[in-house]
């Protein structure tokens, strides 16, 4: 990657035509080919940029923008459609490459497979007395995100039928933010686990950090128990130590 600090100008010719006024401006020459105009502000985007498949040629200046102070043109033209950027450089004040090497990418904290795995690890937070039988339990759709066990029927009773008996087996599906299309889905999975014998009867628990109202009346209408999850509670950040909520 090749940093420039320069004052600079910029023309984008093609579908549409653009310019930026003579300025001191960053310019970042990407590896993959593609570069960015940035200035002081605006946070993460950039004034104007070419994306690839594109490439830099830079250029002598012609007599009148040398005349008028230019030292070198660079011009980036997209491979595809054209279109062309043309950046002006008056003064450099920075110029370094550096190799940044491979990137390992964006990872995430508080996505779903880690409150899975939290949750997986304190399935108390669902029910007292329950067991994990495993995490992805599968079925003939999919797998179900936790499928735990009572063994001695000591569940909430939210967890317990019309009748009052109490759940052989619970289903629980995670989400970061429960949403109607996230009841339809386990409503599938608990026909199915119901179908087993060795297994029902199962019941179901959406498990969120937050729901849209229209999925908890719905969940509360079929039956589904809804447990707001506390993300940073369940990896214990307040003390240093795991901890229930």
């Amino acid at each position: 990657m090749r940093l420039v600090i320069a004052r600079c100008s910029v023309d984008y010719t093609g579908r549409l035509n653009a310019h930026l006024p003579l300025a001191t401006r960053l310019l970042v020459h990407k590896g993959d080919g593609s570069l960015l105009v940035h200035s002081d502000g605006g946070s993460y985007k950039p004034l104007n940029w070419m994306s690839p498949p594109c490439t830099l040629t830079v250029e002598t200046p012609d007599e009148e923008s040398a005349s008028a102070g230019v030292l070198e043109h660079w011009r980036v033209t997209h491979a595809k459609t054209g279109d062309a950027l043309l950046v002006r450089i008056y003064e450099v004040l920075h110029d370094s490459s550096h190799d940044l090497g491979i990137d390992p990418g964006l990872q995430k904290d508080g996505v779903e497979a880690d409150l899975q795995r939290l949750l997986a690890e304190q399935v108390e937070v669902i029910g007292d007395g329950l067991t994990l039988v495993r995490r992805e339990y599968p079925t003939a759709i999919g797998p179900v995100d936790l499928l735990l066990r009572n063994p001695e029927a000591a569940v909430t009773v939210e967890l317990a039928s019309a009748d009052g008996a109490a759940a052989a087996h619970v289903a629980v599906e995670v989400k970061r933010r429960a949403g109607i299309d996230a009841v339809e889905q386990l409503t599938r999975y608990l026909e199915l686990l119901n179908r087993d014998s060795h297994l029902r009867p199962v019941r179901g628990v959406l498990a969120a950090q937050a729901f849209a109202p229209q999925a908890r009346t719905l969940a509360t209408d079929r039956g589904i128990a809804c447990v707001v999850l506390d993300y940073e509670a369940m990896k214990g950040t307040d003390s240093g130590l795991p901890t229930l909520f």
